[in-house]
């Protein structure tokens, strides 16, 4: 998938979430969005994933207006922060519903409850990529937090996405861990051949690991380029 913002605002009764924002991402790019709470990631994030719509200025995807439709939104792997799973369900469930969008309810009610074998073994190759293949049938509530950010993350693959979106995806784990999971991102997106676009606080890691990072500050676009540790160190000054 390729987007382009142009002139995109997102306003919240008196409050301005993005400001104009000019933007192009491309079919296959690896970006970091990094800045201090409240400078617009997350909500650049939402109106990549369809989840927000621009108060003005227009997304297009792959060329074409982009129409919130429930078959657009599918194609959209997105990584909540707070991984937004069912806790008392098992890995291999909640892996899943990340089909949700593309089946009726009864059809999607039937593959959770009921999984084909077929559908099993696709979900256990998945959990296999991410490094956790033996947790199938654990309940993600027993699972650690890296390990559930995995289950996360293969949920969005199940959905064959044509991107990858992931919102402070490293916020609850140590640094080693968060290099883990970056990297583990990255490759996947690599693999796949899709877009990844990563919201960080930790601009070392961002800087070491993107070849593109997009600094943020006040719902604008600030830096945009090959990153430079220094320059995007400036976002978190008073």
């Amino acid at each position: 998938m390729r987007f382009q913002l142009s002139q995109v605002s997102v306003r919240f009764a008196a409050q301005t979430a993005l400001s104009n924002v000019l933007l192009s991402i491309g079919p296959e790019e690896c970006v970091a969005l990094v800045g201090p709470s409240g400078a617009g990631k997350t909500t650049l994030l939402r109106v990549l994933a369809l989840a927000e719509r621009p108060s003005s200025g227009a997304l297009a995807i792959d060329g074409q207006p982009a129409v919130p439709t429930r078959k657009l939104r599918s194609r959209v792997g997105f990584i909540h922060q707070d991984l937004a799973l069912v806790p008392n369900l098992s890995a291999l469930q909640n892996v899943l519903m990340g089909a949700a969008g593309r089946q009726s309810t009864l059809g999607s009610l039937k593959s959770v409850f009921l999984p084909s074998d077929e559908e099993t073994e696709r979900v256990h190759a998945l959990l296999d990529s991410v490094g956790i293949e033996d947790k199938l049938y654990q309940r993600v509530d027993s699972l650690s937090g890296g390990e559930a950010q995995r289950v996360a993350i293969a949920r969005a693959l199940y959905q064959e996405p044509g991107v990858l979106l992931a919102d402070e995806p490293i916020s609850a784990v140590d640094p080693t861990r968060g290099r883990e999971v970056l990297e583990l991102l990255l490759a996947l997106g690599r693999e796949h051949r899709i877009p990844v676009v990563v919201s960080l606080h930790r601009v070392e890691l961002a800087c070491e690991l993107f070849p593109r990072v997009i600094g943020m500050r006040e719902g604008r676009i600030v830096f945009d380029g090959r990153p430079d540790a220094h320059e995007l160190a400036g976002l978190y000054a008073l």
